[in-house]
């Protein structure tokens, strides 16, 4: 304790109790020295039953607050006092805060809410000791606890040798201090002093379990906390790995891709170079028996030359897009002028295929307009187209188109709608579980696929950035192999065209599924 708790404080009376002889009551002697084998009392059955009414209170609860305020309500009403007040004892506080009262001193708790280490030598002795400490001066007391230092505004009826500091211990640490005063005219019997000694072992016992309990909780608490940090980094490395081993993975599968894409697109390269060589080879040997084989030979070469061309310009375009340097040329697009263009480019190698090709455009009275570049619209069309022709042995190719009243904002402009395009064949159609790939840059569906039919497998993908980069977007519906294949694209109205009313025929097509 500090120097501001003396061994022995002056006007403190500390209370040995011994039996009495007579009648069982407990008489007062000041004069035992404490631990004499006289200090011994009796507790009456009442006493006893209210500490073992307190004991079972004590062991219902492990909130010091309730531990605190139950005790000092109990004593009030059993033993008859004017006040109870409870102080907590914090070891390292020069004050004594209050926590619960009762009595008068409830109604005036604000104006004595702490009580001083130094108000009173009793206060440093009741902390010392676990003997219970009757105050020979309780007005001395009182009066630090009340802000006009006037005892009897705490206690009105204050009578000196009513009020006892009873210690709140366990293993001899303090916890706190019980003052308790009454006015009845009667002293302190023995059985009273040692109900209220055994009141604040129980209680001090009672308080440091609690203490003892919400140490450990905050400890646990901090341990699940702990542990479920662990838990969390750790499921954040393991996602952390998972993602790397898959980026690993990722990595991997793009360079194969790149390295067979390089593999196919090196034979696509070498097969019309080849064919334009061993044309142009056999006009310089003088080869052509007669000018109409002549210019066979120079068409095949120039024919060789094309596809060539092609190839590089995909490859070119690919290169452009990765590189995010793809410009565009957007203006108005005259739809009947772009479908003109395809069909004189695709029409004739889709007969001599002997398939059933066929053009649809919107049923408007006005010409439909769009908005986007022109070539890049012939170069998707043409990928479609080209697709569709490549991969379609028999049956039909037929390209649709419909308006879409939607706004959409192009450029910071608004227009009215979209015009969907449709390019629909019957040909070898995609499995579904390998429709993913046919958007993935330098991904085929079929390596082989791409050796037996020809081409670098860009059409799609190229399609697809360029129309998106005009407002657009790309979809491709196949319900599997040798069931054909349905893409779709979508470009900005520039003005809404004026629809024609739809005749019975044309929602027979519909319904037929007819364009």
């Amino acid at each position: 304790m500090s120097s501001r708790q003396p061994s022995n404080p002056e006007n403190v009376t500390t209370v040995p109790l011994v039996l009495a002889e007579d009648s069982g009551r407990v008489s007062q002697s000041a004069h035992q020295p404490a631990g004499s084998d006289d200090d011994r009392a009796v507790m009456l059955p009442a006493h006893a039953n209210l500490m073992r009414q307190l004991q079972r209170r004590f062991n219902s609860t492990l909130d010091p607050t309730i531990l605190w305020h139950q005790t000092t309500q109990q004593l009030g009403k059993a033993l008859g006092l004017s006040c109870c007040m409870a102080y907590s004892y914090e070891p390292d506080g020069l004050t004594l805060p209050l926590v619960a009262a009762y009595g008068l001193a409830a109604s005036r708790a604000e104006d004595s809410s702490t009580l001083p280490l130094e108000a009173h030598t009793a206060v440093a002795t009741a902390l010392t000791q676990p003997r219970l400490v009757v105050l020979a001066e309780a007005r001395s007391l009182l009066e630090t606890l009340s802000p006009s230092n006037d005892a009897n505004a705490i206690v009105p009826d204050l009578t000196d040798q009513m009020a006892v500091l009873v210690p709140v211990m366990h293993l001899g640490a303090p916890r706190g201090l019980l003052l308790l005063h009454r006015s009845a005219s009667q002293s302190w019997t023995a059985s009273e002093k040692l109900l209220l000694e055994d009141v604040g072992d129980s209680l001090g016992a009672a308080i440091a379990h609690s203490t003892a309990q919400r140490d450990n909780h905050g400890l646990a608490q901090k341990f699940q906390q702990v542990k479920d940090d662990f838990l969390y980094k750790h499921k954040e490395i393991e996602e952390a790995h998972r993602e790397a081993e898959l980026a690993y993975q990722e990595a991997e599968e793009a360079s194969r891709l790149k390295s067979e894409f390089l593999a196919n697109t090196s034979h696509e390269l070498r097969t019309p170079l080849n064919g334009m060589i061993g044309f142009l080879k056999l006009v310089i040997d003088g080869m052509a028996d007669t000018e109409e084989e002549l210019q066979e030979f120079v068409g095949e070469a120039h024919n060789s030359a094309l596809l060539l061309l092609d190839i590089i310009n995909d490859i070119l375009d690919v290169a452009k897009i990765e590189a995010g340097k793809m410009e565009l040329d957007l203006s108005v697009v005259q739809l009947n002028e772009l479908f003109e263009d395809v069909s004189k480019k695709t029409r004739r190698q889709a007969l001599a295929r002997n398939l059933l090709y066929e053009i649809t455009p919107p049923k408007t009275h006005d010409e439909v307009i769009v908005y986007g570049d022109y070539q890049r619209l012939l170069q998707v069309l043409l990928n479609l187209v080209g697709n569709a022709l490549k991969f379609t042995h028999s049956g039909s190719i037929a390209i649709s188109s419909r308006i879409i009243e939607k706004p959409v904002i192009v450029n910071d402009e608004e227009l009215p709608g979209l015009l969907e395009i449709r390019v629909a064949d019957t040909g070898i159609g995609v499995s579904l579980d390998q429709q993913a790939k046919l958007f993935k840059s330098f991904s085929q569906v079929d390596g082989s696929r791409t050796r037996q039919y020809g081409g670098t497998g860009l059409g799609l993908v190229i399609s697809q950035k360029l129309v998106e980069a005009m407002g657009g977007e790309v979809h491709f519906y196949s319900m599997g192999e040798e069931l054909g294949s349905t893409v779709t694209f979508t470009v900005p109205l520039y003005q809404k065209p004026v629809m024609q009313a739809a005749t019975d025929s044309d929602w027979e097509e519909a319904e037929m599924g007819i364009f």
